[in-house]
């Protein structure tokens, strides 16, 4: 009888890992969303500096007392122009956003926000990315709907626009709002 190797059995079985652990990956019950450890918990600190002359942002604009919205944007973002008039819109109809600006040069966020319009209630800059690795932020634009005690209730990865916009983020902001 021949004898078999351990190194003959190995690579079937590492492959009928990988093909499960895809199967569980699809056919879990929200396979596009992108859990957040933030979620129920109190939202992290944002940096305190400050971009330009905008209004900076301290601890106390996390619990407002309202439901507000923390927005990772970049001026080099195309998704974040798309959505910024969104942002816009929302701010003018009374929303309070928190604009953290990461990974960006400060004179190019400046520009961009001086341009197009600041729809933030506060701005931080973060030019080194530390804020967005403490919220889990993977890319920009993401955005987190607060509680009005500061707890994060929802995270939202992608441009505020589209139809993923209506069906997940629209919806979690109007529960949001009800509470």
């Amino acid at each position: 009888m021949a004898k078999v190797s351990p190194l003959m059995i190995a690579p079937p079985l590492i492959f009928a890992g990988f093909v499960a652990l895809a199967g569980i990956g699809m056919f879990r019950d929200n396979p596009n969303d992108l859990p957040s450890t933030m979620i129920g918990l109190s939202a992290p600190p944002i940096t305190t500096d400050a971009l330009g002359s905008y209004p900076n942002v301290t601890p106390d604009t996390l619990a407002t007392g309202k439901v507000t919205l923390v927005n990772f944007w970049a001026s080099w973002c195309p998704p974040c122009r798309a959505e910024h008039p969104r942002l816009l819109e929302m701010a003018a109809n009374g929303m309070p956003i928190i604009g953290i600006n990461f990974k960006d040069q400060g004179g190019a966020a400046l520009g961009y926000l001086d341009d197009d319009g600041n729809p933030f209630s506060g701005v931080a800059f973060d030019p080194q990315g530390r804020t967005a690795i403490d919220w889990g932020v993977t890319a920009p634009p993401e955005t987190f709907i607060l509680d009005a005690d500061g707890t994060v209730l929802f995270r939202f990865a992608g441009p505020l626009v589209g139809s993923d916009y209506q069906q997940r983020f629209v919806p979690a902001l109007e529960r949001a709002l009800q509470n």
